[in-house]
């Protein structure tokens, strides 16, 4: 059994390291290259990049983990993220792709930020290049906890070994290739992940005794006659907290650096019409595979102690030993293209935020290259060092981490890509508003219990907060005219 999984990760890890290679003799020459990949994704590139770095562990773990404990009803959380990813794709995408090269051809979200509004340059790239590696850092952490169960629960290993050797192999290839190399790798690994989550829902209902649809619900529907429900015990307040991941995805700097990018404003619909369907195809798989997870246990008699590890389970139950490798080797692709977007992310903002504003602004593109290469590793260890406790739920560390990106900066790059009247006073305040409130919130208990009754995401007042924030400051304020229009309205 051992061998034979082995086999197929050996051959996955060394492809992996290939691509790295590849990545490291095209295109590590200068910064930009390093950071954006020189700006010349192809279309569908760019959406299963985008696709497999928002996904993550979440996708195979988290969320089948959820549908397998508590029904159909979790299934709202995928719903909100579709049209949430679907929303971002139209509104952030063409117009970031563009404004990022008009302004001074930015390379992070604090430099467009700081070139948009240069009244406020230095403390918005301050504020959040913080932002990002404060929350960068739990987030990374999600997938090195996703990596250290992989191994605890199918090699029956270190949880520790795990998540060290998870960031070993992230490491390994993001230090050497960039952008370039994260992004080809996530091409590769979106198409893992798509394919694993079509062949396991369809395995799982024809598997013993199984006979398709019609018995999986039967069975189901004698464990809790609700359990295929949509709507059964959803409040107002469950309802908005599931569907408002959605909002998530206007912030999330992982996700919206492809669109910066990808190779022209012209390809921006191609690579919406991928990366939708790819998303919808991954989300299905992932429901179905959580709730006829669920079938096949209960049919057999069997238990789970930790439902976030039903996808290492079955794929060990029902495979063949090279097949389960290949399973194996989606979850690690999960984990490992949105750990290794996350790090380059933060390097980014932590080699051109901070190092080159603050301690060398005459520093050459050889040397923030290895300012880049080096905090990678950095940001890397302080996120295993997050992910120490083997108890963490992947779920709610993500849950969190995405919260706070979407609510720091959501309305901020609605906000300035769309608003022409929005201030540098009012970027900065609803950086900071947005950030805090879903940081207090956490901190009081408030998204576990809200005046007596459920939690409420914190996603949602931080939205909110920030875009009331934002609008209300920049009204307040002097319109210092920093909204540059375009100089041909054609274009």
């Amino acid at each position: 059994m051992q061998l034979g999984v082995w086999i197929s990760l050996t051959l996955y890890f060394v492809l992996m390291l290939a691509i790295g290679f590849y990545a490291w003799r095209k295109s590590t020459g200068n910064s930009e290259e390093y950071i954006l990949g020189g700006r010349n994704l192809p279309p569908a590139v760019a959406a299963l990049s985008a696709g497999a770095s928002d996904m993550s562990g979440w996708l195979l773990l988290g969320l089948p983990g959820a549908l397998y404990a508590a029904g159909l009803v979790e299934a709202w959380i995928g719903i909100g993220l579709f049209f949430g990813a679907l929303l971002n794709w139209i509104i952030v995408a063409p117009r970031l792709r563009e404004q990022t090269e008009r302004y001074d051809n930015a390379l992070t979200i604090p430099e467009f930020l700081a070139n948009r509004f240069p009244s406020q340059a230095t403390l918005l790239r301050m504020v959040s290049a913080v932002v990002i590696v404060t929350f960068f850092s739990v987030y990374t952490a999600s997938g090195l906890v996703a990596g250290g169960k992989l191994f605890m629960s199918a090699f029956e290993g270190s949880y520790q070994t795990g998540v060290w050797l998870t960031l070993g192999v992230v490491l390994a290839y993001t230090v050497v290739g960039g952008f370039l190399a994260v992004c080809l790798t996530d091409f590769v690994q979106g198409c893992i992940m798509m394919l694993a989550l079509v062949i396991m829902p369809i395995v799982v209902l024809t598997a013993g005794q199984g006979n398709g649809f019609s018995q999986a619900a039967e069975t189901l529907s004698a464990v809790d006659p609700n359990y295929l429900s949509l709507t059964h015990g959803l409040t107002v307040v469950g309802f908005l907290s599931a569907v408002t991941w959605g909002l998530g995805y206007f912030g999330q700097p992982h996700i919206i650096v492809r669109f910066m990018a990808v190779r022209s404003v012209k390809d921006v619909p191609m690579a919406r019409r991928i990366g939708m369907t790819w998303m919808a195809i991954s989300l299905l798989g992932a429901i179905g595979l959580g709730i006829y997870g669920r079938a096949y246990f209960v049919r057999n008699g069997m238990t789970i102690e930790d439902p976030e590890t039903i996808f290492i389970l079955l794929a060990e139950l029902l495979f063949h030993p090279l097949i389960t490798g290949f399973l194996f080797a989606a979850l690690l692709a999960a984990i490992m293209s949105t750990v290794s977007s996350q790090l380059l992310v933060s390097s980014s903002s932590l080699a051109e935020d901070f190092y080159r504003l603050l301690l060398n602004r005459e520093a050459s593109q050889k040397t923030l290259v290895l300012v880049g290469r080096i905090a990678v590793v950095l940001v890397g260890a302080v996120a295993a060092l997050i992910a120490g406790d083997p108890d963490s739920e992947v779920l709610g560390l993500v849950a969190n981490a995405w919260a706070g990106f979407g609510a720091a900066f959501g309305p901020l790059m609605i906000l300035s890509l769309t608003w022409p009247r929005m201030t540098g006073a009012g970027a900065v305040s609803g950086l900071v508003v947005g950030a805090a409130t879903v940081i207090i919130w956490i901190s009081l208990g408030l998204n576990a219990s809200f005046l007596g009754g459920p939690g409420v995401y914190e996603i949602i007042p931080g939205f909110i907060a920030a875009f009331a924030a934002i609008f209300f400051v920049s009204r307040a304020t002097a319109d210092t005219g920093e909204f540059r229009p375009l100089t041909n309205p054609a274009e």
